[in-house]
C-alpha cells in the first residue's frame, strides 16, 4: 500500500510517495523549481497567497504520479506537514479573505508582548507555556484591530496545513498540537485557552473543530480527487507543523531525544515529558505529535529565523555560484573567519532575542584581509552560533542535548556547517535519508492504521555520524565566546 506526504514550506512544496510495505519512498517532487516568493508589503511583514500552495500541491502530485506508476486506489492515506504559526482566514464559502500572515511576519510582536504583560507572565507561562508573542492568536488580533471589516467576514481561521486539509476534504479542522503552536491551547486545563480568547475578544467559533494528529481527519472530495488525479474518499490521516513533523520524521518521540533542521529557518526541537517553559519565553513549548493524556510529550523548540535564508541571500548577492562551491570556498577560511563575525538576525523578530528585530550585522570586516571565503564561512558560523545560543537557553530548562538527528539536507549538506555545529554545541549529529514529506507519508500510514509506530520507520537509514573533536571544540568555543560578546553589544 502507498501513502502520500506533503510538506508545505514557505520556500517550496515537497511531496513524497511511500511504499509502506518496504518503508521506501518511491517518488518525490518539489515545486516550484525556484523558491516561492514571500511578499513584504511593509517592513517586517511577510505574506503568501494560500491558493499558491494549493497550486503547487497540484503540480507536485502530478509529478509524483508521473514518476511512479501507481493505481490511485492503492494510495490509502495522505499526510500533511506545514509551516507553523501562519494565519489563514476564510469566509463561510471557504474563500481566502486575505494573504496568509506567515511565520516570519513580525507585525503582531507588540500585541503579543502587551498581552504577556497584561494577562500576567505567570499565567501565560503556566497555562500557554509561552508568551502570546508573535504567534497566530496575536496575528488574528492584529487583523481585528487593523482590518475590522475583513475580520467581520471571517468564518474560520486556520494554520497553513489546516487550509490544505480543507482544500482536500472540504472540512475545516485542526489539531491540539496546531492550537498549541498558535498559543490557543491551555496546557493546564487541557482545552482551548478561554482567558486568551477573552483578552483578545476572539470568538471560539472562529477556531476549527479538533481532529486527532493520527487518524481519519476527513476524506478527499470528488472535486479535489479529480484535480489531483487521486481516488475520491482517500482519507487524510496525519497532520503536524513542520518542526513537530521533522522530529517525527527522524523518530524523535521520547523525552531527551532531539531533532534539528536548517532550512529557511533553523530549529532545534527536543522532546520533554513536562509542561515547562522558559522564564523569558525565548524558546517555546508545543504539544508533540505523540502526546496523550497518560504520557506528556511536548516539543521544546528554539528557532533562528535567519538560517538558510542568510546563506541564500549571500548566494544571490555573489551570483553565479552553487551551494557546494560556496561550502568548499568557505572551508578555505580558518575557524573564526579571521575575526569576521556575522549575526544572522535579518528575517524578522527573533524569539531567542525576546522578540527583538535587530537586523543582520557584519562586524570587524577588514577590506584588506577578508575575501569571499571569509564571508561565506562567517555566515555559516554565525548561523551555528545563533542556534547554539538557543540551545544554551534550552539547557536552562534542564534540556541538556548530547545527540541530535537531522535530515541530510539544506545547511547540513555543508561539511563545514556540520563540523561547526557538532563542535560548538558539543553534540553528536546523526544524519538520515528523510525529509518532512517522507515523514508526513509515514505519519499517514500510522494514522490509517496500516503500520504501528515501531514499523513506520522501516527504510529510514542513518547516513553518517559526526562527532565533536576535542581540538576543534576548543577553537569553536573560543570563537563562539567572542561572538556572544558581540551579540551582547548589539542587544544593549
Amino acid at each position: 500500500m502507498y501513502f502520500i506526504g506533503y510538506d508545505i514550506g514557505s520556500s517550496s512544496i515537497k511531496a513524497a510517495l511511500l511504499n509502506a510495505d518496504t518503508g521506501v519512498c518511491v517518488a518525490a517532487a518539489t515545486c516550484p523549481e525556484k523558491e516561492m516568493a514571500i511578499d513584504v508589503p511593509h517592513p517586517s511583514w511577510a505574506e503568501q497567497d494560500p491558493e499558491s500552495w494549493w497550486q503547487e500541491i497540484i503540480r507536485a502530485t502530478g509529478l509524483l504520479l508521473s514518476r511512479f506508476a501507481v493505481d490511485p486506489a492503492q494510495i490509502k492515506g495522505i499526510g500533511i506537514a506545514y509551516q507553523m504559526h501562519g494565519l489563514v482566514c476564510v469566509d463561510k464559502n471557504q474563500q481566502v479573505l486575505r494573504p496568509a500572515i506567515i511565520w516570519c511576519d513580525s507585525r503582531a510582536v507588540d500585541i503579543g508582548n502587551t498581552a504577556f504583560k497584561n494577562m500576567g507572565e505567570t499565567y501565560c507561562l503556566s497555562h500557554l507555556l509561552n508568551s502570546p508573542g508573535n504567534f497566530t492568536a496575536s496575528k488574528l488580533r492584529w487583523i481585528q484591530e487593523n482590518e475590522p471589516h475583513l475580520y467581520e467576514r471571517i468564518h474560520k481561521v486556520m494554520l497553513p496545513g489546516d487550509f490544505i486539509a480543507m482544500k482536500l476534504t472540504g472540512e475545516a479542522a485542526t489539531t491540539i498540537s496546531g492550537l498549541s503552536e498558535g498559543t490557543f491551547w491551555d496546557f493546564t486545563e487541557n482545552r482551548v485557552d478561554a482567558a486568551l480568547l477573552k483578552y483578545y475578544n476572539i470568538d471560539e467559533q472562529l477556531l476549527s473543530a479538533i481532529v486527532p494528529t493520527f487518524g481519519v481527519q476527513g476524506q478527499l472530495t470528488a472535486s479535489a480527487a479529480a484535480t489531483l488525479g487521486l481516488a475520491p474518499g482517500t482519507p487524510v490521516t496525519y497532520r503536524a507543523g513542520d518542526q513537530p513533523n521533522n522530529a517525527f520524521s527522524l523518530n524523535v518521540l521520547q523525552p531527551g531525544e532531539a531533532a534539528t533542521t536548517a532550512g529557511t529557518s533553523g530549529v532545534v526541537y527536543a522532546v520533554h515529558d513536562k509542561n515547562s517553559s522558559d522564564k523569558k519565553s525565548r524558546v517555546n513549548t508545543f504539544v508533540h505529535v505523540n502526546n496523550d493524556p497518560a504520557h506528556t510529550r511536548n516539543g521544546v523548540l528554539m528557532c533562528l529565523n535567519g538560517t538558510g535564508i542568510a546563506n541564500s541571500w549571500l548566494k544571490n548577492l555573489v551570483g553565479d555560484i552553487t551551494y557546494p562551491d560556496m561550502n568548499q570556498l568557505a572551508a578555505q577560511a580558518p575557524i573564526g573567519a579571521a575575526g569576521l563575525q556575522v549575526f544572522p538576525f535579518g528575517n524578522g523578530a527573533e524569539r531567542i532575542l525576546e522578540n527583538k528585530s535587530i537586523g543582520a550585522t557584519v562586524s570587524h570586516l577588514n577590506f584588506n584581509r577578508h575575501q569571499r571565503a571569509h564571508v561565506m564561512r562567517a555566515v555559516q558560523e554565525g548561523i551555528v552560533f545563533g542556534l547554539n545560543y538557543g540551545m544554551d537557553i534550552m539547557a536552562e530548562m534542564d534540556l541538556n542535548i548530547h545527540r541530535v538527528r537531522a535530515g541530510h539536507a539544506n545547511m547540513f549538506l555543508s561539511p563545514l556547517f556540520r563540523e561547526a555545529f557538532a563542535n560548538t554545541a558539543n553534540v553528536v549529529i546523526e544524519l538520515y535519508n528523510t525529509d518532512g514529506a517522507a515523514g508526513a507519508a509515514r505519519g499517514a500510514a500510522i494514522g490509517a492504521g496500516y503500520v504501528n509506530a515501531a514499523d513506520a520507520f522501516r527504510g529510514m537509514e542513518c547516513l553518517s555520524v559526526i562527532e565533536p573533536s576535542a581540538a576543534l571544540q576548543s577553537q569553536y568555543r573560543d570563537v563562539y565566546g567572542d561572538w556572544l560578546n558581540g551579540l551582547r553589544t548589539l542587544l544593549q
